[in-house]
């Protein structure tokens, strides 16, 4: 594959549906693989950017399955729509390298809007809200990444600010993402492919056990949205429960500085590193 190292990007497009991922996509594990965070963004952008998508619709939930780890090579996106109605469409997105099979594959649920649909009071991001509001990133701190044997990655990629927690700290966290560089080289960087891109990182910023004594594969990811998001960051207040099967799960609150966006959850699978 050409280097791409010197791209200020996660992807550079190369063709209508091809993308090829620099370094920054990354993952912590493998120097090999990525971060399911850009790939998820990847085929959400390609959901809502296909030829034909309707601009009255709205994202509220996207599925995710990640099949396999995501390689450092170049990638194919595909769209289809399964189910087209009025006021619902049911799409669907798949990411597979050059000449393999499909490796993630992303269904999402878009609904009509019709603004004015609604009393504005009950449209306010805070009346979401059950809990308190997170302190924003600039009440937040920097933290230092656990230790990641490469200097280029989806770590460096991201900028993050923890109001509780850290990524060292095991338990409950409240961080704060932001993208350091666009999704795909030279083009606008949507409100949606920050929250996807770090809505992967739920389990990462809560994790219950030891990096280095544990791994915890999160083989899916559920993303729902009661409000588009705005703004350049992204807080993730997240909690894993695991069970001594083996099985857990990763529940994350979203929200933007406005104030809450919807919920993300990720399936987990758990097990001593051999």
């Amino acid at each position: 594959m050409p280097d791409h190292s010197d791209v200020e990007a996660f992807y550079e497009r190369v063709a209508d549906d091809r993308f090829v991922p620099t370094a920054r996509t990354r993952g912590p594990w493998d120097p090999a693989c990525q971060h399911a965070g850009p790939p998820a963004a990847l085929l959400g952008r390609a959901v809502q950017t296909r030829p034909g998508a309707r601009e009255d619709m709205r994202l509220v939930r996207i599925t995710f399955e990640i099949h396999s780890p995501v390689p450092l090579a170049p990638l194919t996106v595909t769209t289809r729509v399964l189910r087209e109605g009025r006021s619902v469409e049911l799409v669907e997105a798949s990411l597979a390298p050059d000449g393999g099979a499909e490796i993630m594959r992303a269904r999402a649920l878009r609904i009509r809007i019709a603004p004015g649909t609604v009393p504005a009071a009950l449209g306010d991001p805070g009346s979401a809200a059950p809990e308190p509001a997170p302190p924003g990133p600039g009440q937040a701190r920097p933290e230092p990444f656990f230790p990641v044997p490469w200097d280029t990655g989806y770590h460096t990629a991201m900028e993050t600010r923890f109001a509780s927690g850290s990524f060292l700290d095991r338990g409950p966290a409240t961080c704060w993402l932001r993208m350091r560089v666009p999704l795909v080289a030279g083009e606008k960087t949507a409100p949606l492919d920050r929250v996807l891109v770090a809505a992967d990182s739920g389990n990462g910023v809560s994790n219950v056990l030891d990096f280095a004594t544990h791994l915890f594969v999160n083989p899916d990811l559920t993303v729902h949205l009661h409000r588009h998001p705005v703004g350049e960051w992204v807080c993730l207040d997240a909690r894993t429960t695991v069970d001594p099967d083996g099985v857990g799960m990763a529940e994350t609150a979203l929200h933007d500085e406005q104030g809450p966006i919807g919920r993300g959850v990720q399936s987990l699978f758990v097990a001593p590193r051999r």
